[in-house]
């Protein structure tokens, strides 16, 4: 087991039927509102698949972003995007099969930057290293300059 260097702490309260309020650890952030879809939930929030997704694509971009920040490139304009497979197992229960990522930082393709952090952005993405030990997440970067 690794060593501890932290953490934090997020509360999920039932609101309605499968309504959650997450409350997070930090003064001044915003709760969160998540819901199943129908027939379950009413779909008032997102559900934790797309949560998942969106710390996974969120966590690329900010590691990209930085990685170029440091080599001298400040990005406006980034846009990213995820798309989630939903499988069912063996137990034909609903499984997410695979995250595919497409970053689009707004650089020509050849840019000397983007090419010295291909190699090395992903390694820095928290939330991606530690699902990728458990779930296959596929990563593409497209420059859209």
């Amino acid at each position: 087991m690794a060593e501890s260097v932290g953490g934090f702490d997020v509360t999920v309260e039932q609101v309605d039927g499968y309504e959650l309020r997450v409350r997070f650890d930090k003064e001044g952030q915003a709760d969160l509102l998540m819901d199943e879809p129908p027939p379950l939930g009413k779909d008032q929030g997102p559900n934790p698949s797309r949560i998942l997704a969106s710390a996974v694509v969120g966590c690329l971009s900010a590691s990209l972003m930085f990685c170029l920040s440091r080599a001298g490139t400040r990005l406006t304009g980034m846009k990213a995007k995820a798309h989630v497979d939903l499988v069912r197992n063996d137990q034909k229960r609903l499984r997410i099969g695979k995250v595919s990522v497409t970053l689009m930082p707004p650089l020509a393709a050849g840019d000397p930057a983007l090419q010295k952090c291909l190699a090395t952005f992903e390694d820095f993405c928290t939330v991606t290293q530690s699902v990728r030990q458990g779930l296959d997440i596929d990563v593409r970067v497209e420059p859209t300059g």
